[in-house]
Order: structure tokens, then C-alpha cells, then sequence
């Protein structure tokens, strides 16, 4: 085996062994909190009737405030303050997370119409208005930002390593860990309802904020025209998506 290809596998290791030793954590820590009632690591069946009523406001108006429009005031600030600083990066990363947020939020909103009830679901009472199933406004203008944020994290010099590991890479899941955890208590609250016995923080670290961040990060640093094209493509899907499904009913 070439020098190249061992220093690939060991690239490649450290961060395998990170999330596998956080995937461990988890589970453990989840064993110890089974009878909590603040904190959730897993679904309960239990929480379907709740469920059942955020089904019945999907985009119903009854809850709206003026929240609504202070949120979307200040993320249009954070985004034109970023474009007055020309941190292209930063928005990139900004547009690339909240792109694929938008496709895993119709994902979920599939799932509810197939099989009866989403992986996650937002309660009413929670938000002046829910947009899906699983997102709603205020939730919502928080990924919008969660990039442009996180990737401030980014030291400037992208190869640089972290525990022998990429620093984006380790970044990716640093934050990643970090929303799913705090997950586990948005789960124990009315205001997040996880209904799956099998879904939970682990899968939520692993298949969700995982890509999150990656596709924030890489883009990042990716060259202008890969940015412009990842970026064109994933929102161009995520407007067809909605002007097709929205009015079927699907989502």
C-alpha cells in the first residue's frame, strides 16, 4: 500500500473513530436518562396525539405574531451586513446548509404523509406559524443563519489539523454534536415531538446534522463556480419541490 493511500485511510479513520466514540456517549447517556423527564433521546409513541394536532396547523395563521417579522428583519440584516463585508464564504456556507435543510424538511414532510406521522414534528403552540411539518418560521430563520455562523468557527488556513484531523471536518462534527444534544432537550419539551421508537439523537447526529454541516463547510471553501452551481441547483430543487407538493397536498 502506497504512502497516499495510508494517509487517506488515516484521514479517514480519525473522524470515523470521533463520531463512532460520540455514537457510544450517546447511547449510553440515553441509558442513564431512560426515566428523565426533561431530556429525550429517543421517540415515544406516546406523543402521537400531539403530533396529531400540529398535523391540523401546518400553515394555519391562528398563532401568528410579530415575531415573524423581527426574525426575518434580523436575518435579512446578518445576510446584507455579510455582503457588505463581501464574506462570500460565509453566505455560501449560509445558503448550502439552509438548502439542504430545506430538502430534509420536505423529506420529513413525505414521511408524514406516507406513513402518518413525520420523524420530527413542531407543535402549534410553539410558533407563530408552522411552514412544515417539521420546521417551523422561527426554527426555520435559525438554519437560515446557522451557516454564515458556524463557519466563523473556520481557522483560515483550511488544512490545518484539529486532533490529526482536518479542522473542517472536525468543525463539522463539533457542531454537529452540539445541535444534537441539544436536541435531546428540545425533545423533551412540548414544542418538539419525536414519535419514532427508533429515532432519536443518534440518527439525528448521523444523518442529519452530519450533511448539514458538510455541505456548509465544503462549499465554504469550494471554488466560486462550484459554489454558484451547488447553490443554484439545491434551491432551484427546493422551489420545485414545494410549487409541486404544496398544492397536491403532499407537504
Amino acid at each position: 500500500m502506497g504512502k497516499g493511500s495510508k494517509s487517506i485511510i488515516r484521514n479517514m479513520s480519525r473522524p470515523i473513530i470521533l463520531v463512532f466514540g460520540i455514537c457510544i456517549v450517546l447511547f449510553l447517556l440515553s441509558l442513564l436518562a431512560k426515566d428523565s423527564n426533561v431530556f429525550m433521546f429517543w421517540g415515544d409513541s406516546l406523543r402521537e396525539t400531539q403530533a396529531n394536532v400540529a398535523n391540523s396547523m401546518i400553515r394555519n395563521t391562528d398563532n401568528f405574531d410579530w415575531v415573524f417579522i423581527f426574525s426575518l428583519t434580523i436575518v435579512l440584516y446578518i445576510y446584507f451586513s455579510e455582503f457588505k463585508n463581501k464574506n462570500f464564504k460565509g453566505l455560501a456556507a449560509g445558503l448550502s446548509l439552509y438548502g439542504v435543510h430545506w430538502i430534509y424538511e420536505i423529506a420529513n414532510a413525505i414521511i408524514k404523509s406516507s406513513s402518518g406521522y413525520a420523524l420530527w414534528t413542531v407543535s402549534p403552540e410553539s410558533t407563530s406559524l408552522i411552514l412544515l411539518i417539521g420546521v417551523s418560521w422561527e426554527l426555520s430563520m435559525m438554519f437560515a443563519v446557522a451557516g454564515i455562523v458556524m463557519s466563523k468557527l473556520l481557522p483560515e488556513d483550511k488544512d490545518m489539523k484539529i486532533l490529526g484531523m482536518n479542522n473542517r471536518i472536525f468543525f463539522v462534527i463539533l457542531n454537529a454534536t452540539f445541535l444534537s444534544v441539544f436536541e435531546i432537550f428540545l425533545a423533551g419539551t412540548p414544542a418538539f415531538i419525536w414519535t419514532y421508537p427508533w429515532w432519536g439523537t443518534i440518527p439525528v447526529f448521523l444523518t442529519t446534522y452530519i450533511p448539514f454541516f458538510l455541505a456548509a463547510f465544503l462549499i465554504y471553501d469550494a471554488p466560486i463556480k462550484i459554489q454558484k452551481r451547488f447553490i443554484t441547483s439545491i434551491w432551484v430543487f427546493v422551489l420545485l419541490l414545494l410549487i409541486v407538493l404544496i398544492p397536491l397536498g403532499v407537504i
